[in-house]
């Protein structure tokens, strides 16, 4: 088995993946990400980190956080993020493939991979372009023409502040890393 080591800083900001069982698409259901953004709501609210990204895909999400300072605990979060939505997406009856004899063992449910990814933010050109990916992502995956017609994603609160254009990221969109500029 992989020895898998996470990097930890105190009041660090973190770009994350998070990827459903099997690549199910359970996030094609509006319901799910509505019932996933409560739940992150009130995750975060309990232990505060600010999202500064986040897209929401059919079959996993990305997304940016900034935890406070002295606080380096982004695996407690996700783990009762991806809990409390298993149990409320099962409860409502949200499906799950079979589990196998491994995973009833260790009390895993199949709604979420085991694991996640994650990535220490090092600096401001670092969280530029993790900012950036986490926007164009539905357009990478050709879910929509263009970051504006996805409707999972803080692009449209950063559209408001005009940190983005609303034509940023048009497929196929050369000027996308010039984002800002409308150039």
């Amino acid at each position: 088995m992989s020895d898998y080591k996470r990097f930890f800083v105190p009041g660090g900001t973190y770009f994350f993946t998070l990827v459903t069982a099997a690549r199910r698409p359970v996030f094609q259901n509006e319901k799910a990400v509505r019932l996933l953004g409560s739940i992150m709501r009130a995750v975060l609210t309990a232990h505060p980190a600010e999202t500064i990204a986040i897209v929401v895909l059919p079959d996993h999400l990305h997304a940016i956080w900034a935890l406070p300072s002295g606080d380096c605990d982004y695996s407690m979060r996700w783990r009762n993020i991806k809990r409390d939505f298993t149990i409320a997406w099962l409860a409502s009856g949200g499906h799950e493939p079979d589990s196998s004899s491994e995973k009833k063992r260790e009390s895993r449910r199949g709604v979420w991979q085991r694991r996640f990814w994650e990535h220490t933010i090092r600096d401001e050109y670092d969280l530029e372009a993790h900012f950036d990916y986490v926007h164009y992502n539905p357009v990478k995956h050709g879910l929509v023409p263009a970051a504006r017609d996805w409707p999972w994603s803080t692009f449209h609160r950063y559209v408001a502040t005009g940190h983005y254009p609303p034509t940023w990221a048009t497929a196929p969109d050369e000027t996308r890393l010039k984002h800002g500029t409308g150039e």
